[in-house]
This record gives C-alpha cells, sequence and structure tokens, in this order.
C-alpha cells in the first residue's frame, strides 16, 4: 500500500492492488549517492521450489554504525511516506501513472471493463482511508476483542516485545514500517511486507533498522537492530506481484545480542489452512494514529474477492505505517503467543475497511529457510 504524506492526509486517498509492474522502478526523490551508502551486493539464486532474491545491507560494523547513526531522534520522527496512485483494469495492467506530495494522478476512463484506482504503500504505510472511511482509532482495551477493526494492544506480552517498528530509506526518502520476529535458527530473522524492502522492481532499502517493542516517543527499550542480508521472492522483485509481498530479513546483533535472545520470538508457518481467526498488529503512522503506539486487528480472514491475489482479507482500519506488521493464528491473548502466518500488506479502493496479506505457501518458506540459514 502506499503512505499519504501530511499534505495529502486530508484529501480522500484510495487503497489497492497493484496490478504487474505498477510503479515498480519510479522514485519520487533523487537517489542516493554511492558515497552515502556502504557497498552492497545483490544476487539472484534458486532455492526449494521457489525463487529468492537477496541483497546484502549493513554487513561490516562501519555500515552498522552509519546505518544507526542516521536514525537520530529527528529523522525517526520526519519518516513519511509518499503516495503512488495508477488505476488498474480488470485484467490487471497498469492504466496510468503516479501522484507526487502535491497531488492526486488522475487516469482516463476504462472502457469494457470495471477499473479501480490503487496505491501501493511503496516502504511504509497502509493507505489512508477518505474522509467517509470512518477510520477512528478505538480506545484501548485491557481485554482483548476477538473482533476489532482497531484497537490499542495495552495487555502486554510476548507480542508486544517481538512486534517493532522498522526505519528505512528509498529514493532518499525515509519511511516507517512494522515487522515481527519469528524463531529461527540464526535467531535473527523478522518478517514483514515485501515493499518494506524492495520497491517490487526497484531498488532495495538503505538504512533499514528495526526497533523492537517500540515506545512512545521514540523509545528503543531492546535496542535497535540493522539488516545484514534481506531476502524477497522473484515474482515481487520482478513486478511487484501483491501475492508475494513478503519480505524476511536476518538482522545484525545489537550490542552483541541476537534479537531473539532479548525479545522472544513467534512461531511461523507455511501452507496452512485458509480462513479462521487471525489478529493483525502494526504500529499505524497515518492520521487518525501517529505510529507510536501498537494497534492490532482481529477478526476472521476471508479470500480475496477479486481473485486476483492468493492473499486474505482481515477487517481492519489501520493506516500506513502498518504494512509488514504480523498476522498472527493460534493467538492466545493472555500470553502474546501466536503462530505468524501473514503480514499487512494493501487495501482496495473500494474496500477501506479490509487490510489484504499474502498467504504463506511454499514462496514464503523458501524465504524463510534462506534468511534462517544466512
Amino acid at each position: 500500500m502506499t503512505l499519504s504524506t501530511p499534505l495529502l492526509a486530508a484529501a480522500p486517498l484510495v487503497a489497492g492492488l497493484v496490478g504487474p509492474a505498477l510503479i515498480g522502478a519510479t522514485a519520487l526523490a533523487p537517489a542516493l549517492q554511492p558515497a552515502d551508502r556502504p557497498s552492497v551486493t545483490s544476487v539472484e539464486r534458486a532455492a526449494p521450489r521457489a525463487e529468492v532474491v537477496e541483497h546484502v545491507a549493513a554487513r561490516t560494523p562501519a555500515d552498522q554504525r552509519r546505518v544507526l547513526g542516521y536514525w537520530t531522534p529527528r529523522r525517526m520522527a520526519g519518516a513519511l511516506p509518499i503516495d503512488l496512485l495508477g488505476i488498474v483494469g480488470k485484467n490487471g495492467g497498469l492504466l496510468s501513472g503516479l501522484s507526487s506530495e502535491s497531488g492526486v494522478g488522475t487516469a482516463p476512463e476504462v472502457a469494457g471493463g470495471t477499473a479501480k484506482i490503487v496505491t501501493r504503500e511503496l516502504p511504509g504505510r497502509a493507505a489512508v482511508p477518505g474522509p467517509a472511511g470512518g477510520a477512528t482509532p478505538r480506545h484501548q482495551s485491557a481485554r482483548p476483542q476477538a473482533t476489532t477493526s482497531g484497537s490499542r494492544w495495552v495487555t502486554g506480552g510476548l507480542v508486544s516485545k517481538t512486534t517493532g517498528r522498522v526505519f528505512l530509506t528509498v529514493g532518499g526518502v525515509d519511511f516507517v514500517c512494522s515487522a515481527g520476529t519469528v524463531r529461527s535458527a540464526n535467531r535473527d530473522v523478522v518478517v514483514t511486507a515485501g515493499h518494506c524492502v524492495k520497491d517490487g522492481a526497484g531498488e532495495w532499502a538503505d538504512n533499514w533498522t528495526f526497533v523492537p517493542g517500540y515506545q512512545e516517543g521514540g523509545g528503543q527499550p531492546y535496542g535497535a537492530y540493522t539488516a545484514r542480508r534481506m531476502f524477497v521472492a522473484g515474482p515481487w522483485s520482478r513486478s511487484g506481484d501483491d501475492s508475494y509481498d513478503v519480505g524476511m530479513v536476518a538482522l545484525n546483533t545489537s550490542r552483541g545480542r541476537h534479537v531473539a535472545d532479548v525479545v522472544g520470538t513467534q512461531e511461523i508457518a507455511f501452507n496452512g489452512g485458509r480462513g479462521g481467526q487471525a489478529y493483525g498488529f502494526g504500529y499505524p503512522a497515518d492520521p487518525p494514529y501517529d505510529g507510536e503506539r501498537l494497534f492490532y486487528c482481529a477478526g476472521r480472514l476471508r479470500n480475496d474477492p477479486y481473485g486476483q491475489t492468493r492473499d486474505q482479507g482481515l477487517g481492519c482500519d489501520m493506516t500506513a505505517g502498518s504494512s509488514g506488521g504480523p498476522w498472527l493464528t493460534r493467538f492466545d491473548a493472555a500470553t502474546g503467543k501466536g503462530t505468524v502466518t501473514s503480514v499487512s500488506s494493501f487495501k482496495y479502493s473500494d474496500d477501506q475497511g479490509t487490510m489484504y496479506g499474502p498467504y504463506f505457501g511454499d514462496s514464503a518458506r523458501a524465504l524463510f529457510t534462506t534468511a534462517q540459514n544466512a
């Protein structure tokens, strides 16, 4: 999904499905100069039953210091998303362009089919529902709810530590996302959305940093962890295919400790049954939220009604910033433990009350297998 900046927050924004290659490599800000980033390499390689695309990020101590030094409190507070809008016809083809911080792009009418206005959350946040969407943060509740479109999580438990905010830079612009730790062999893996790691067919994120258990005002109670290696699926890297909007990141240690040893982890599962109950967590940052607190949605999952992805939908009013936040099934609200089976990815323009997340099948399993062995 795309993010809205304050300039666009008051306008009726729309969120939706991005067709193949939608704005993949388009940048809305000058790219970073080579001197501004560490030397990196990207490779493509075969993984079991799926293609994995890898990017080496902050590997050396000097790279890690540079990234951690980049995220000053001012930069973290000012990280914002940028909206990309387009039109996708019923065949999924891209018909028109994008918006910028100064306004929303338009497109001609589509003959012979129903077109959908769409937005993609470039690394950052879920698109903001328009005024008619009625997205309003719910009051916090001490008792977790089995069905909610957006409530503050105040119960604590494991999920309050394993879920965190992500800070990253793409095309010279600072963004925010959400992510969560999962149990892995190397004790370093977090799962997030693919667009929180790589801009579809475009560039990889730089300055990628995970802050587990993020607290209001920029608090980092468990430290900050830079990305060591990043992984996305081939279909996402080539064309921004929403069915593959998953990213796995192997983190560097923080003060010599693995993230799993500091905050713990959630389980992760693949090729499970569709439907059922799920809880989605994240740090929504577009109005009426501010990104400073952990929120959640809960309810029954349902298939994509348009059949354009293999994703499942969850009733959810959370906005930009929640992208990449973990969806947990078999979730125990008392302990905050569950199994990650998806992440927040996108919304359709005509259903702003439903967040969609990719189904974790063989491709997601291949990403995880590669990441946990990195």
